[in-house]
């Protein structure tokens, strides 16, 4: 017999999942028959699988086996993770004993899984053995920089996930769309359903609201700026841009890659929603005027914090390479004085004039 004390991260779990997490490679049967018969005590008393534990409990487990097989098969997962997720802490954007918040890069995936091997959640938990506790608040696409949420403790886990359930979060994104976006169109409320390609990757389409897969979906949207129209009729032929500020009500996959692709302006970059002609021109362009990534950043939170109820505000500087194509396809960027990480772009004298009253958040 062995006894496990509850610590704080732990609270509020049912006593199943617990010993789930505590009995790795025991199977769900078994488990559920240890508490079944008794064999499990809950501070010396019998208990229900559905119980929920508290930090300070005592639980009793019964000695278990995994078969040889399975330790095997343990041991050769946890020395894959051992190589392949490398130790690396991202830039942090806020962090105390409840969550953090990090800056994630695009490209790199919020966690393994699907072909992927690691993610930021691994990584994370390599560069800091020490911590006992971290898991992931929310998701965003591995195309996605920006804002990425992990929480230290199992309570703030829970408190801060409910919010985003309730919808009592602020998420608002920089988008750029090739093309001019109406002013007019502010709110976008076209329902989405998950499917699968042939090749068993993921897609997300608009439906009708009656569809019996139909997910509800909230986008506001607000322009920021536009490519200004040539200064006169002989002017070379330019692109035209929108930034947008994209605030979603709801946190579906893909939501604002389908929801902008579907009003005809996909985001710039976007291989799987956006246009794929212009996708090629961009990659294939020099210096600033290229683009190889989707132009998609979580660029602003706002939550309450978990322990105190008070109100965190959070802002993720614009990653340099969107930066530089934002000045190049937007040059007069107006109220860039709010965008972090357009300032250190701008080098010129006149660029320069344009954020000189830049301050950090």
């Amino acid at each position: 017999m062995k006894s496990v004390t509850v610590d704080e991260n732990s609270a509020g779990q049912r006593l199943d999942n617990f010993l789930m997490r505590e009995l790795k490679g025991v199977p769900k049967t078994h488990v559920y028959r240890i508490i079944r018969s008794g064999e499990v005590r809950l501070n010396k008393g019998r208990v229900s699988a559905d119980s929920r534990i508290a930090a300070g409990d005592v639980i009793r487990v019964p000695p278990v086996r995994t078969s040889e097989r399975v330790e095997q098969k343990l041991a050769a997962m946890a020395e894959q993770a051992g190589r392949a997720a490398p130790a690396k802490d991202f830039p942090l954007l806020f962090e105390d004993d409840h969550f953090l918040a990090v800056n994630k890069p695009a490209g790199v995936a919020v966690h393994g899984g699907s072909g992927v091997s690691f993610g930021v959640i691994e990584q994370l938990r390599m560069a800091r053995p020490q911590a006992t506790f971290l898991e992931l608040v929310h998701r965003l696409d591995r195309e996605t920089s920006g804002i990425l949420l992990v929480a230290k403790r199992r309570s703030a886990l829970k408190i801060l996930q409910d919010q985003f359930r309730e919808r009592e979060t602020g998420k608002t994104y920089l988008a750029l769309v090739a093309g001019a976006w109406p002013a007019t169109k502010k709110v976008l409320d076209r329902s989405l359903q998950k499917y699968l390609l042939p090749d068993g990757e993921r897609r997300v389409r608009v439906v009708a609201k009656d569809h019996p897969d139909a997910m509800p979906s909230l986008s506001l949207v607000r322009v920021h700026s536009v490519t200004p129209a040539p200064w006169a009729p002989q002017a070379p032929q330019q692109r035209v841009y929108s930034l947008l500020e994209v605030t979603i009500k709801t946190g579906r996959t893909h939501q604002i890659r389908v929801h902008l692709a579907a009003e005809g302006l996909g985001i710039a970059g976007d291989d799987k929603y956006g246009d794929f002609e212009l996708n090629k021109a961009l990659a294939k362009e020099e210096g600033a005027a290229a683009l190889k990534r989707m132009f998609l950043h979580a660029w602003r939170f706002q939550c309450k914090h978990p322990a105190t109820g008070k109100r965190v505000a959070l802002q993720a500087e614009l990653p340099a390479e969107l930066a530089r194509f934002l000045l190049q396809a937007i040059p007069d960027v107006p109220d860039s004085s709010d965008i972090p990480g357009i300032p250190d772009i701008a080098q010129d004298a006149a660029a320069a004039a344009i954020f000189r009253d830049f301050t950090p958040l």
